[in-house]
């Protein structure tokens, strides 16, 4: 389902780091962004900064434009204005098959994988994302990082777990060999024990300090624990962001709470 705001200005209170901007090291930065869905405006001259090595939570109530944001730094919807910037390069006029083989990858929320292929057949797919095109993974590298995978790997997509076809799906990006990883709500009805191998397989990608992720969760403690920083959305408008260990639950009640 789309998420649609309503066409009412709000004040803006964000606080933006611009250390990032200075050195040049983002691995992608989003600028004076809008998105509509026909004439209906959805984001709202958004601006965002993401960096190799660290996490981004991206945070805010149900239907504020979280997904929406994600879906138009992937080509999935059109840019109105505005400009998307992978390593420094415009990549807002791109089609999604180019930005994914430049090194954007997107876990939707759903999975999205392919119930009728085997785990290794879903995992192979993702490889068409890898600007070197291989014809094979690398084994050592997927199945360290989720081990079950190796076990089951001639399994049909659609006999796993919620769970477990979520770390399939995030397999499937990985091996495309993403400079940026957008996930959306990945642990969403995922049992307790899954999320903590979720949190470790992402908690060991933001110490290998190569890919830059962002992730949009309603899990706050989880989102909190993972992330470097935060940027919170409020009716297609960022109006929060800084360094997570600095998000107040006072802040958290304004912008966050049901």
């Amino acid at each position: 389902m789309a998420e649609a705001t309503a066409d009412l200005p709000i004040k803006t209170e964000t606080t933006r780091d611009t250390s990032d901007e200075a050195d040049g090291t983002q691995a992608l930065s989003v600028r004076q962004l809008d998105v509509y869905y026909g004439e209906s405006q959805i984001i709202r001259k958004v601006d965002l900064d993401l960096r190799p090595g660290s996490i981004t939570a991206l945070m805010g109530r149900n239907g504020v434009g979280k997904t929406t944001l994600l879906k138009a730094i992937m080509g999935l919807l059109p840019a109105r204005q505005g400009e998307i910037l992978l390593s420094g390069q415009s990549v807002v006029k791109s089609p999604t098959e180019k930005r994914a083989r430049g090194g954007i990858a997107y876990v939707p929320q759903g999975r999205e994988i392919f119930p009728k292929l085997t785990i290794e057949e879903n995992i192979k797919l993702g490889l068409q994302a890898h600007p070197q095109r291989p014809k094979h993974f690398s084994e050592d590298e997927i199945f360290g990082l989720f081990p079950f995978l190796a076990t089951m790997r001639n399994r049909l997509g659609g006999n796993l777990s919620g769970g477990q076809q979520q770390q399939l799906a995030l397999a499937r990006a990985l091996v495309g060999n993403p400079r940026v990883l957008l996930l959306d709500e990945p642990t969403e009805g995922i049992q307790p024990s899954i999320i903590d191998d979720i949190e470790r397989v992402l908690t060991d990608l933001r110490a290998k300090g190569k890919i830059a992720i962002l992730l949009v969760e309603q899990y706050l403690d989880f989102a909190r624990r993972l992330s470097n920083r935060f940027y919170i959305m409020q009716r297609g408008s960022m109006v929060l962001s800084g360094e997570t260990q600095k998000l107040t639950d006072d802040e958290v009640k304004r912008y966050l709470a049901f």
